[in-house]
């Protein structure tokens, strides 16, 4: 979508964090630029759509997304652990990241597995609750995917397609030559976090996904956990999100109350 390269493609995948503990070297924050200053000017035309009621979501038929959340051992277990490991705020913000990516992927006409996706979303921000120096707080996400994993018999194929959606989730330009599952994941937090893709969905299911699971102070919250992490790992993805995407502004400038 923004013309990123093999190598960009490659930055935040399991193994790269793995291989890296998730720091950037700054050849790798340079390639990662042009996908952020893409991403910006991309939100910023559509917010303004959504301003001038011109937006596409205005004209979308139906209600994207509404259907049952998938129900299976690793789905179940994904959800326990989150419900454990995250406040209700960081919780509700996973439950909405799902609906959202599963809306974007109704409209975009996307086979997606869903049982992975929402085991992703339900994991993607658990590091967070806990930062570790100088490792990217995705890495604890992945991890406990991983044991999830094992103990439901999943592929190494899936396995590795839910490891990377969650260490990839918040580098800029995740496109869907990454996966689905990788893509929409990226695509429902980003819509949560600083409204991204807003625009192409109805205001009324934007409403309805946060009545149903409301924010409670989820800017204030996440804003604060993602400096923390920025001070853990200074060279990690959060830190450059901060330093040069103006990160904690494009939070508050989200669509959405709280």
């Amino acid at each position: 979508m923004f013309g990123t390269s093999a190598r960009t493609i490659e930055i935040g995948t399991h193994g790269w964090v793995e291989r890296t503990g998730g720091a950037l070297t700054a050849k790798e924050r340079r390639q990662l630029l042009r996908p952020l200053v893409a991403t910006h000017a991309v939100n910023a035309a559509g917010r303004m759509a959504m301003l001038l009621r011109m937006n596409a979501g205005r004209r979308v038929a139906g209600t994207p997304g509404r259907r049952p959340r998938p129900d299976s051992t690793l789905t179940r277990k994904a959800e326990a652990l989150a419900q454990h490991r995250l406040s209700p705020a960081m919780l509700n913000h996973s439950y909405r990241t799902y609906a959202f990516g599963t809306a974007l992927g109704d409209l975009g006409h996307l086979d997606v597995d869903r049982d992975l996706l929402y085991a992703a979303a339900m994991l993607h921000d658990i590091g967070l609750s806990k930062p570790a120096p100088l490792v990217d707080f995705t890495r604890a996400g992945a991890q406990a995917a991983r044991d999830l994993a094992e103990q439901v018999g999943l592929s190494a194929t899936a396995t590795d397609t839910l490891l990377t959606a969650i260490t990839l989730h918040h580098s800029p330009g995740v496109t869907l030559a990454h996966g689905p599952v990788a893509y929409l994941l990226s695509a429902g937090a980003g819509l949560d976090v600083i409204g991204l893709w807003a625009w192409k969905l109805p205001i009324g299911l934007l409403a309805e996904v946060t009545s149903t699971y409301p924010r409670l102070g989820f800017k204030r919250e996440f804003t604060a956990a993602f400096r923390i992490e920025a001070a853990h790992v200074p060279a990690g993805r959060a830190a450059f999100l901060r330093r040069y995407g103006a990160f904690d502004l494009a939070i508050r400038l989200a669509p959405f109350r709280g």
